[in-house]
């Protein structure tokens, strides 16, 4: 294929064009529509407009996305399968796609991806959603302002909050909070609410979901439901499995919804199976049971597939309808409407400042066996092994079993985002920078949240049957048989003293360090050290 004036076009055409259709390859092109692999939203702003006889849609897969962080198999497979679904839906509309795929013409990074394509097809304008990766965005920016390309950066709708309203909220606050970032999106976009009050009169429900299955289980769960690859994302499946043979992960398991057919079908059986009992145990944790109660449908949220407001209209219609209890509903539209929101909103307000984040001074390498699972602490065991097998982890298992002992171990927090980043299905820039350096590592120092999240191993013990088994003993801080995450927890308290003394919400904690004497604490640290060095090695 060439582009009319002898040279090769840098293209690699896929999927193939509909019988009897022919793209405008030298023709004039008004707009040129930048779809990004977390964009997969057919209602998107940024078809606003579009007329099918003038403007073009652009699509890439480049290697840099797969290997700027060691990415999971099923990372990279998800984004893919998903983004050739989606130009394939759109061709069908008879829609101009101008697809690279990894081939031979396959460029190393988006931005050389698009200079090529911007000198050839030389179109008026590019436009965009604001990406989900401040790298990314700089990127493609920076590509058009050499290319002499104006760009149009439209509005996301798929969020309730723009960047510019967040900051509007934040700036001149003295101390931001999820709770109240919350409560102002819930009135404002009246989602249950009763008149200018909360449905039931009560805000939050937080304190009714932290139950723990107790020494029964969980006993008999509905499998969520699967979608068994089609030929395209078979291809894709093979694509990875050959291209990407060195990086962690598994794919013998895949089976992610990748259209938006398929992530409203993942909605619905939610709904109807687990939503009802989600908010009485969405923090738990049971040894072979990696879904739980939880819906499996972040990453179908996050690539675009599935709309957010889609989400929480129908989980609060089931609540009208009276099949779902309000704990249940607003434990789950929390996270969607708060945290999702918040997290969002956090990571465009202080963009600059994430990557030197480090305010614990935290500078361990990320431990080895986060790559394989090889550890004889069994709930870290048990939630590596299940990500490296699935992509996936709840939110406890990552926040409080391998986000708590990176930080109680004082583990590089940039490295921690890194793994957070490479490792799960769902995993976008905006989403893992403020969970991981902001909630989970406390490297922001407490502008996302106002404590570190820490906890002995007795909480793990409470929340699931992990420690069950395990040579360790979560009630134990020293000698041979102590768990390392309760060693970890007394030193953290101990090399932080200082700092969180006086703080109103972890001083208590700290001051329990009164009933040790010296010698106690010198043991302490000493056989903290011991668990780090094991760690690093």
């Amino acid at each position: 294929m060439t582009d009319g004036r002898g040279g090769d076009l840098p293209l690699t055409t896929w999927p193939p064009r509909p019988r009897g259709h022919h793209a405008r390859m030298t023709s004039a092109l008004r707009n040129l529509i930048l779809i990004l692999g977390d964009q997969l939203d057919a209602d998107s702003a940024a078809f606003d407009g579009f007329e099918a006889a003038r403007d073009g849609v652009w699509m890439a897969e480049v290697r840099e996305e797969a290997t700027h962080v060691w990415s999971h198999k099923a990372r990279i497979a998800v984004f893919l399968a998903a983004m050739r679904h989606f130009a394939a839906g759109l061709r069908g509309r008879g829609w101009d796609v101008r697809y690279r795929a990894h081939g031979a013409h396959a460029a190393a990074t988006l931005a050389d991806a698009l200079k090529a394509d911007l000198a050839v097809w030389r179109p008026e304008r590019v436009i965009m959603m604001l990406a989900g990766d401040g790298r990314v965005d700089a990127a493609i920016r920076a590509v058009c302002v050499e290319a002499g390309v104006p760009i149009e950066v439209r509005e996301d709708r798929h969020f309730y909050a723009t960047p510019e309203q967040f900051a509007t909220w934040a700036n001149g606050r003295r101390e931001l909070r999820l709770e109240w970032f919350y409560r102002d999106l819930r009135k404002r976009h009246r989602v249950l609410m009763e008149g200018a009050k909360p449905a039931t009169g009560q805000w939050n429900y937080d304190h009714d979901n932290r139950n723990g299955f107790g020494p029964q289980g969980p006993g008999f769960l509905p499998a969520p439901m699967c979608f068994a690859p089609d030929a395209i994302t078979r291809e894709v499946i093979d694509l990875v499995a050959r291209e990407y043979a060195d990086h962690p992960g598994d794919l013998g398991a895949f089976d992610w919804p990748v259209t938006a057919e398929d992530a409203e079908a993942a909605l619905q059986d939610f709904i109807a199976h687990r939503l009802p009992a989600f908010g009485q145990w969405q923090d738990a944790m049971w040894t072979g049971e990696p879904w739980l109660y939880h819906a499996r449908l972040s990453a179908a949220m996050n690539l675009k597939l599935l709309p957010a407001k889609r989400v929480v209209e129908a989980v609060e219609a089931e609540y009208r309808a009276g099949r779902v209890p309000i704990a249940a509903a607003e434990g789950f539209i929390r996270q969607i409407l708060g945290w999702r929101e918040y997290v969002r909103g956090l990571y465009w307000w202080r963009i600059d400042q994430w990557a030197i984040d480090n305010a614990l001074d935290a500078h361990a390498p990320l431990p080895a066996f986060y790559w394989t699972g090889d550890t004889d602490l069994r709930c870290l065991r048990e939630a590596i092994g299940q990500t490296l097998r699935f992509g996936y982890a709840h939110h406890i298992q990552r926040l409080m079993v391998t986000g708590l002992y990176a930080l109680l171990a004082g583990v590089d927090p940039q490295a921690v985002h890194r793994w957070y980043l490479a490792v799960y299905v769902d995993a976008v820039d905006w989403v893992e920078v403020p969970n991981t350096l902001g909630m989970s590592q406390f490297a922001d120092g407490g502008v996302m949240a106002s404590k570190p999240y820490i906890a002995s191993g007795k909480y793990i013990d409470r929340q699931s049957n992990y420690c069950r088994g395990c040579r360790y003993k979560p009630d134990q801080m020293l000698g041979d048989n102590a768990c390392p995450i309760t060693t970890l927890y007394w030193d953290f308290l101990r090399r932080h003293r200082d700092r969180f003394k006086d703080h109103p919400r972890l001083g208590l904690q700290v001051r329990n360090l009164d009933r040790f004497d010296a010698a106690t604490l010198d043991a302490l640290a000493a056989q903290a050290a011991r668990i780090r060095a094991d760690a690093s090695s």
